[in-house]
């Protein structure tokens, strides 16, 4: 197998972590409560510690002497391979927590899998990172019951938010060619496997919230071939900004 799939693979990964604890990590100083804050700006680290994990074996693979912060912060807008819906904005509270669920079902899912990986390395990676992941799933299925089975404004807008990611979710379970090869060489977990098990989650937990399933069957896509929203270019204006200001500047 070319180490060039196994790089795309793995950044069709870690860049949904990077997106997305970026996001998160927007939110520190601005969350409903206290401990609320704290909450998910460790969640944000937690996503970056990982990122962290796979950009440095992607760093090791190349012949490019690539570093982490290379991989991370020198890579052009279409050449990031995060799903469209890590990168959708902060709108409020409700679309923070129902983003972050929508994503933390298929990440655990996804770790689950990952770690039967043959790669010793993606294995180690699943298994120290599902700990963390599972707490993630919890904190916000708990936070979207509450919101949904609350009062008439949280559940007005909890479930705005639903009717609005919903068509983000099918994007999770793409494969391109390269992520077959991988999966085929047993390396990867195989994500459309994950399908069917994550739609039953997902529909036990907005039962449970007196949610409503969107009737919506519309998907948009294009976050994994590096095709974003209007949203992604603002992302990494913020997120590249000293690393493309100082060249190679060093703490």
């Amino acid at each position: 197998m070319k180490t060039s799939n196994l790089t795309h693979y793995i950044y069709g990964i870690a860049d949904n972590a990077l997106i997305l604890g970026q996001r998160l990590g927007e939110l520190c100083g601005h969350g409903p409560n206290l401990e609320t804050d704290i909450a998910l700006t460790n969640m944000a680290l937690d996503l970056l510690g990982q990122t962290r994990s796979y950009y440095q074996y992607i760093a090791k693979l190349s012949t490019d002497n690539l570093t982490e912060d290379d991989v991370a912060f020198l890579r052009k807008e279409n050449e990031y391979r995060n799903v469209l819906l890590v990168e959708q904005p902060n709108t409020d509270f409700a679309y923070v927590i129902t983003r972050q669920y929508f994503f933390d079902v298929f990440h655990f899912l996804l770790l689950e899998q990952l770690q039967k990986s043959t790669d010793v390395n993606l294995m180690a990676i699943a298994k120290k990172s599902i700990k963390e992941v599972g707490y993630h799933k919890r904190f916000s299925g708990d936070w979207l019951i509450r919101l949904g089975d609350g009062t008439e404004v949280s559940h007005q807008k909890a479930q705005q938010a639903i009717d609005d990611l919903w068509m983000y979710t099918n994007e999770l379970f793409d494969l391109s060619t390269q992520d077959k090869t991988v999966i085929d060489a047993g390396y990867g977990a195989n994500s459309k496997d994950l399908k069917e098990k994550y739609y039953a989650e997902l529909t036990q937990t907005l039962t449970k919230a007196t949610l409503q399933i969107p009737e919506n069957k519309y998907f948009q896509d294009g976050g994994k071939n590096g095709v974003h929203t209007e949203h992604m270019g603002y992302i990494l204006a913020d997120m590249q900004y000293m690393q493309r200001t100082y060249p190679n500047m060093k703490w």
